[in-house]
């Protein structure tokens, strides 16, 4: 490796690591605990945050990689948009990163390998019981809406991987809630898609290359959607793996587009 590669490395990793810092110090701590079951979670605030004002509420959920109980990897992917100046100006809202359980899973899924392929094959359920971690976070949300600083029309949610097929799951569950959704890298049973698509607004990611959580996920529920009435968005990224959300959470009206529903 040549000394400019070296340095290009070691400045990445001092940013990376000055980013880190600056996330962990930005976000509040909190947990959730109902009956000995405990959700953390990370809760930004508006920068001029005043509590007579009524304020739109983003949840944000991590994928399986970001799962524990230390309050701080969920924050690994999403924080750097969400914490720009210029975002957090335009728009004043409530962000909340909640942190699955380790030996949990936020959406009802079975996880199989394609004796075939040796691929891995999501199975998701329909009108299963909710997992621990859904549970609790629907809790969460519940208890964020009694709060009298949010606006209870403008909620919202997203998520990717993992966070992704808990974004469908959720809305599917709590329709009423949600005022919009993305979901990245996710899936659902194309048999949930009437619960949602004529009642929450969805801006679908995907790569067309992902080895974790196949395109096809995303494609099936789009079309599904669709065939139930909804209108989603849809975004592919050619040639692109499983970390699409790095392509997502740069697109310039993602934000522009969630906050500008309304339920």
């Amino acid at each position: 490796m040549t000394p400019k590669k070296i340095i290009i490395g070691m400045l990445s990793l001092l940013l990376a690591f000055s980013f880190s810092a600056h996330a962990q110090s930005s976000f509040d701590r909190g947990s959730y605990i109902v009956k000995g079951d405990t959700l953390p979670y990370r809760l930004l605030f508006p920068k001029h945050f005043n509590p007579a004002k009524k304020y739109p509420l983003l949840f944000v959920l991590h994928g399986a990689g970001e799962r524990g109980n230390n309050n701080e990897a969920q924050l690994k992917y999403g924080p750097e948009r969400l914490l720009q100046d210029s975002v957090r100006e335009k728009y004043e809202a409530i962000v909340v990163f909640p942190q699955c359980p380790a030996n949990s899973y936020w959406s009802n899924v079975k996880q199989e390998t394609d004796a075939v392929t040796q691929k891995r094959k999501f199975i998701f359920q329909i009108n299963e019981p909710p997992t621990k971690a859904m549970q609790l976070l629907m809790g969460l949300v519940d208890q964020f809406l009694d709060k009298p600083f949010v606006n209870k029309q403008r909620v919202y949610i997203g998520g990717l991987s993992m966070g992704g097929m808990g974004t469908f799951e959720i809305i599917g569950r709590e329709p009423k809630i949600f005022a919009a959704a993305f979901a990245i890298c996710g899936g659902d049973n194309t048999l949930n898609a009437k619960k949602y698509a004529k009642k929450v607004p969805l801006w679908i990611f995907h790569g067309t290359k992902d080895s974790v959580v196949p395109v096809e996920h995303s494609e099936v529920m789009v079309s599904a959607i669709k065939d139930a009435g909804g209108n989603p968005n849809f975004t592919l990224y050619p040639g692109v793996d499983h970390n699409s959300w790095e392509n997502a959470f740069r697109e310039p009206e993602l934000l522009s587009w969630l906050f500008s529903h309304s339920k």
